[in-house]
């Protein structure tokens, strides 16, 4: 008999408590029985907590409403009723309606500004330890990456740049998985290459950049992926290095 064997999406799943009893029971056997990959879906469930709480402006108590799981249910209901309402606004069609939904766009761009999430994964994962990999070659990394981004563009060697790869870590987002890779000079200081598939309201980015708390982050979107190279403001290899990475 086969051994069940969750794919990624099960895993993703079974975070968000979407899981059927009898599917719930077979990934809680199966991670169980491997406790490395336990360990990986407990550290998604942390990193996107994490994540979560660094976007949280202003700083709250805790709020029930404020967990992983419950915004993302919240999201998806949010996402059904935008498509809810563009249906009725099609149908309601009259003089001034096209603006007041531009406005409301507008608006949610400028709450969500593009690859916030690199920001603050940078933020809080570039200068720490604990990665998922841990790598002396820009072919380890590019292989790891490869088992999630099947699409993902070719990391160029980095080291005539002054910058040599140092690990990758696995993150979670609304729309699965993400990946920062981090890469470091000869001084200790680290930049990162953070993708991630496209958001909702950034289904495709043209090429940017913004600072912001004293990073600068370069964004695109390519075959299908949203990325954002994140360096110190100021850094002027970021400009060299983003034009390395194809931005």
């Amino acid at each position: 008999m086969n051994r069940f064997h969750p794919s990624e999406d099960d895993l993703h799943a079974y975070l968000d408590g979407q899981l059927d009893a009898d599917r719930r029971q077979a990934v809680e056997a199966y991670l169980a029985a491997n406790p490395e990959v336990a360990a990986q879906v407990e550290g998604w469930r942390k990193d996107a907590q994490q994540l979560r709480a660094a976007l949280a402006l202003p700083r709250q108590a805790p709020n029930p409403r404020l967990d992983p799981v419950a915004i993302r249910a919240s999201l998806r209901v949010r996402k059904q009723r935008r498509f809810a309402l563009a249906a009725s606004f099609l149908l309601a069609l009259g003089a001034g309606g096209l603006g007041g939904w531009q406005a409301r766009d507008m608006s949610l761009l400028a709450a969500n500004p593009p690859m916030q999430d690199a920001l603050q994964a940078h933020r809080l994962f570039a200068a720490s330890p604990t990665v998922d990999i841990q790598v002396h070659r820009s072919g380890e990394l590019q292989a790891w990456l490869d088992q999630r981004f099947s699409h993902a563009a070719r990391i160029p060697d980095l080291t005539p740049y002054g910058f040599t790869p140092v690990g990758g870590r696995w993150l979670v987002t609304e729309q699965g998985a993400a990946a920062l890779l981090v890469f470091e000079d000869g001084q200790g200081q680290r930049v990162s290459l953070y993708l991630r598939a496209p958001s909702t309201l950034y289904p495709s980015m043209k090429k940017g950049q913004r600072r912001d708390g004293g990073l600068e982050a370069r964004y695109w979107s390519r075959d299908g992926y949203n990325y954002a190279l994140v360096s110190q403001d100021g850094d002027p290899r970021g400009e060299v290095l983003g034009k390395a990475l194809s931005f």
